[in-house]
């Protein structure tokens, strides 16, 4: 008997990186020059001109490296209170705990999953300070309605744009708008991915020089400036207790090709979230929100939701994806769930029934660049295949006596 052909595993996320970026990689080990130089220089430089807009670009280690910094550059600290979302990572809301700030957390939208602006209206007192919407998955926040708030009540806006680069919002890319600043993430899963890194933009020339600043170590000058000028500048001053959060070369050289092949990568993610929803529609699930008319979805996921009548739970949807060989995750877990913030904040998921409600019954497909039709095809059909199942039946003991805790 011929064994079956075992298909090869289907990750859940693979980044793209091509020819261009391993070269720019290797002539930036060939320089001798590491860590923040001149192709991090170069990289801010270009991701500025991207956005089109009169913004400063600062490059960052991480997402969350530069959610601390915006915050903290913003006048963010102990006792002051900022407005989020649960349906986040938690990235989002230990940054505010950083600086001795309390996150207070609130619902997002049940079709979006997006922070909803009329709860964070509900929540504002006195020491609220700041908002910091998370444009999930890739599908911008309400922004009109944010900032309509936020200017009522002189409140501070800091975008979580981890998954939103190239979403827009009034026809304007995310990184444009009016907030303080905006935060977006290059983790190796994201839509331009550099392995670790992030970056800041903003509008305002004294928060981006506090984040200049603070981002390595409160010093008042530029390693780069310092280590190239052709006279002796040895001298520097720390002006503030600072971080060691900025971006190194090597991330920088893979950002420059990525940030160049994101438009291409913005049409590949388009076409197979529309296969996704071809594939998928009738079955008895929620196919993802898509952004309004005239406006553009990232993509940076792809999360379905199972009905409450689907033939099995997220959980044995997930396993039985697993046991076909193709990844899925789950995104998020709120953080209301999460024993450090359940306890700190005394959350109850009663409070959040959106976020409750949406985790679990939520499942992260597959969705990469480098992910063929025919892979595509294979989720799909596997996916299909499980929610074609008979329902399960639960059969009990006539017998049986109910135990009590």
């Amino acid at each position: 008997m011929v064994p079956a052909i075992q298909a090869p595993f289907l990750p859940y996320c693979l980044p793209d990186v091509g020819e261009e970026e391993i070269a720019e990689v290797a002539d930036t080990l060939r320089s001798g020059w590491l860590t923040t130089g001149p192709k991090t220089g170069r990289f801010e430089w270009d991701f500025a001109r991207y956005l089109g807009s009169n913004v400063d670009a600062l490059a960052v280690n991480s997402a969350t490296a530069g959610l601390h910094l915006a915050l903290e550059a913003a006048g963010i600290g102990p006792n002051d209170e900022v407005i989020t979302t649960t349906y986040t990572f938690t990235a989002t809301a230990e940054v505010i705990r950083y600086l001795g700030a309390n996150p207070i957390f609130v619902d997002v939208q049940e079709g979006s999953l997006n922070i909803d602006p009329e709860a964070i209206e509900a929540a504002i007192t006195e020491r609220t300070k700041a908002v910091v919407p998370v444009h999930f998955g890739g599908l911008s926040c309400e922004m009109d309605s944010i900032f309509g708030i936020a200017k009522r009540y002189g409140l501070k806006v800091i975008e979580d744009a981890a998954h939103a680069l190239p979403a827009t919002s009034g026809g304007r890319l995310i990184g444009t708008l009016d907030s303080d600043a905006t935060v977006f993430s290059f983790y190796a899963t994201k839509t331009l991915a550099t392995g670790e890194g992030g970056m800041i933009v903003t509008h305002d020339p004294e928060l981006a020089h506090r984040c200049r600043v603070m981002r390595l170590h409160g010093i008042d000058r530029d390693a780069f400036d310092r280590y190239t000028t052709k006279t002796p500048a040895w001298f520097y001053s720390v002006v503030a207790p600072g971080f060691k959060y900025n971006m190194t070369d090597v991330a920088a050289a893979m950002g420059i090709h990525q940030l160049r092949k994101l438009d291409r990568f913005l049409r590949r993610r388009e076409d197979l979230a529309y296969r996704y929803d071809e594939g998928l529609r009738g079955f008895c699930l929620q196919l993802p929100a898509h952004a309004p008319q005239d406006e553009v979805h990232a993509w940076h996921l792809y999360v379905i939701r199972l009905n409450d009548d689907a033939p099995v739970s997220r959980d044995d949807f997930i396993d039985a994806m697993s046991a076909a060989g193709i990844g899925t995750s789950v995104h998020f877990i709120p953080l209301h769930l999460h024993p450090y913030w359940r306890d700190k904040y005394r959350l109850r998921p009663e409070q959040f029934p959106n976020a409750t409600k949406a985790f679990n019954h939520a499942v992260s497909l597959p969705l990469y660049t480098r992910m063929t039709d025919a892979d595509q095809d294979r989720v799909i059909r596997t996916a299909r295949s499980i929610l074609d199942r008979p329902r399960r039946t639960v059969v009990t003991s006539l017998a049986a006596t109910p135990i009590e805790a």
